[in-house]
């Protein structure tokens, strides 16, 4: 097999259950499959519209028309928990676009973004469980919003830009917005809040991982093309309008995840 066709594959994917259970797959088979280091994946003409796959629930609005709600209520903590879960799944289908959509880097980027569809794969998995175990609910259930994957087209003819953009700047927002969740939910202190606690820790974990990735590879895109990282950043945000971190950050995430003091600096200051 080879892994850029079928990152697509996946993509194309409709069914939460069948995509988040094909990426997990996809890992855990990296050896075996070949990569097309060089060459341009095409997209049948009929999808062109239809990435990603996803199902008909949930209903998907603009972010301004989610309600959020107190995790206080157990109705409150499944419409955050959902939230979350939506996150994720977008996650998985941000990874396989990478996989797919860039041609012409190393082996490790491909290899990179499958370790990271198949975590995002894992943590929609053990949110999913949690609300079906928990909180009486499912994905689908409550509406949600497109913000991730929005980004991610706009950033499509533009690699530097979607390394910038999505892992560094909206994936990196939930490294300082989950110790505040958690937080909430501790103080909420029952049964099903604690297990959430305890899923966001390995969420957290992973997704430090998962933004030093897109550090690693904006660098390297940022020398390849003698680029000042800082600088080209600002004039990325400027130019896709893309949302800068709500304070505090997390700068001990940060910094594990690769930002240097100076992008610290900036993201708090601009």
């Amino acid at each position: 097999m080879e892994l850029r066709q079928r990152a697509l594959e996946v993509l194309r994917l409709s069914d939460p259950e069948e995509k988040s259970a094909a990426a997990l797959s996809m890992q855990a088979q990296a050896a075996s499959f070949s990569i097309a280091l060089q060459t341009p994946i095409p997209l049948p003409d009929a999808d062109a519209h239809t990435l990603p796959g996803r199902p008909a629930r949930p209903e998907l609005r603009h972010h301004t028309a989610v309600a959020r709600r107190s995790p206080a209520t157990a109705q409150g903590r499944a419409v955050l928990i959902h939230a979350i879960a939506h996150i994720e799944f977008n996650a998985i289908n941000l990874a396989l676009d990478a996989i797919w959509r860039f041609a012409g880097m190393p082996e490790q980027f491909y290899l990179d973004w499958l370790r990271v569809a198949a975590e995002e794969a894992k943590h929609f998995r053990l949110l999913r469980d949690h609300l079906r175990q928990h909180l009486g609910q499912d994905y689908g259930d409550f509406p949600a919003h497109q913000g991730l994957w929005t980004m991610c087209e706009k950033t499509a003819q533009d690699i530097v830009a979607r390394m910038a953009l999505v892992p560094r700047t909206l994936e990196a927002r939930g490294l300082d917005a989950t110790p505040l969740i958690q937080h909430k939910l501790r103080s909420v202190g029952t049964p099903d809040a604690l297990a959430a606690v305890a899923i966001l820790d390995i969420i957290l974990a992973e997704e430090v991982g998962h933004v030093a990735i897109g550090n690693h590879w904006y660098g390297w895109l940022c020398a390849r093309q003698g680029l000042d990282p800082v600088a080209h950043y600002a004039g990325l945000v400027e130019r896709y309008e893309a949302p800068r971190p709500r304070p505090p950050l997390n700068e001990a995430a940060r910094r594990a995840a690769g930002f240097s003091e100076a992008e610290i600096l900036w993201l708090q200051h601009g």
